[in-house]
């Protein structure tokens, strides 16, 4: 890559529209399910894999079932994404809807 397409590169990068929504992680050994959200839900994988990787990851309960079962056990699925054209204003409180919305949902396809 040269330096005008890697210059192209980033200014795509940073005018990038956010991708906010819900995420799940799932023990596949266990069928554990753990519901997030994320201003940058497509590429937030990255950042828990690296968290749990090096132990530092905040859910002591996930943290301790990717130690038991390993890296090869989980996967990562994005579940909902709101529209780039949402109202800042309601975001936080929309993600959070969606967040129970997806909780419940996962818990009784479960039982």
């Amino acid at each position: 890559m040269d330096r005008q397409e890697r210059k192209a590169a980033v200014a795509a990068y940073r005018q990038r529209k956010p991708a906010l929504g819900v995420y799940a992680i799932v023990c596949t050994a266990t069928g554990d399910v753990w519901v997030g959200t994320s201003p940058t839900v497509d590429t937030h994988k990255n950042r828990i894999w690296f968290e749990l990787g090096i132990g530092r990851h905040a859910n002591e309960a996930l943290q301790t079932a990717w130690r038991a079962h390993g890296a090869s056990e989980f996967r990562y699925e994005e579940l909902d994404r709101l529209r780039e054209d949402f109202p800042d204003f309601d975001r936080d409180n929309e993600l959070k809807k969606r967040r129970a919305l997806w909780q419940t949902r996962l818990r009784a396809a479960s039982l």
